[in-house]
């Protein structure tokens, strides 16, 4: 790998000062960039084996550790990891090791015929302002339920609010979920803990993790977190694919709201 230090006039690659580690893709300070030329019109094009591939041809945005930034390349590669590591493909590796000993059932990359008639619509502010226009998910291609479509790390994976709180109820528990340990505690600790050093983008390996908050924001404006000084997890699934000024307020309210009715 090299990095690209820019100029008006100039593009100079050298040597990082160190590769790339595994804390690195987790935690955002890789210097990959957000994503590469092959992920376009949607991002499941490609297996993670290839797409891994595209994003070493790259210069890296920055020497690793000196910033962070977030990267859907970091965490596709992390995917691609475990895939090597495990010897299964990361679909698979999610399915045995998460979802089925959890009982995350309607959690997938391909929703079947029941679940798409559930999917909530997504919709984006029309040209004015004043309202609405539907509109499909941008980074995904259609049909959703086709297999030919990709599994990432960084997108994708659709779920719901019961089987997202069981995801943070397993957090909240330091790895263990209705008595059945699914991670170790140490995994979990390493996982919701500040891993960005003196950079001010709080990041652990995955979440975010500033203040008394550990989650994640996504794509479409979907949001979950984990509040540990009030010890509750709250789950906000929208589709909307860019707010309004006003629209932007919502989620705050909707945690002042949460924490005021449920907060312990």
């Amino acid at each position: 790998m090299v990095v690209a230090e820019k100029d008006a006039d100039h593009v100079l690659l050298k040597k990082p000062r160190h590769p790339i580690l595994v804390r690195n893709v987790l935690s955002h300070t890789s210097g990959l960039p957000f994503k590469s030329a092959i992920e376009q019109p949607s991002l499941d094009l490609f297996p993670l084996a290839l797409r891994v591939q595209s994003y070493a041809m790259l210069p890296l945005d920055f020497e690793p550790d000196s910033k962070s930034q977030y990267s859907n390349a970091g965490l596709n590669t992390a995917g691609r990891i475990i895939e090597v590591v495990s010897g299964m493909a990361y679909e698979e590796f999610l399915d045995q090791r998460l979802f089925k000993p959890l009982g995350m059932k309607d959690t997938t990359f391909w929703p079947n015929e029941e679940q798409l008639k559930r999917l909530a619509k997504s919709y984006k502010p029309n040209a004015a302002k004043t309202g609405l226009d539907e509109t499909p998910i941008g980074q995904l291609k259609y049909p959703l339920n086709d297999h030919v479509r990709q599994p990432m790390p960084a997108g994708g994976l659709f779920s719901t609010a019961t089987d997202l709180s069981i995801f943070y109820r397993m957090i909240a528990g330091g790895g263990t979920f209705e008595g059945k340990r699914i991670l170790s505690e140490q995994a979990v600790k390493q996982m919701t803990s500040k891993q960005t050093g003196d950079l001010p983008t709080p990041y652990g390996f995955g979440f975010s993790t500033g203040g008394n908050q550990i989650g994640h924001g996504g794509a479409y404006n979907t949001n979950s977190c984990f509040d540990q000084a009030h010890q509750l997890i709250m789950i906000f699934l929208v589709q909307h694919a860019g707010w309004t000024d006003d629209g932007k307020k919502i989620l705050p309210a909707f945690h002042k709201a949460a924490t005021a009715a449920f907060a312990k």
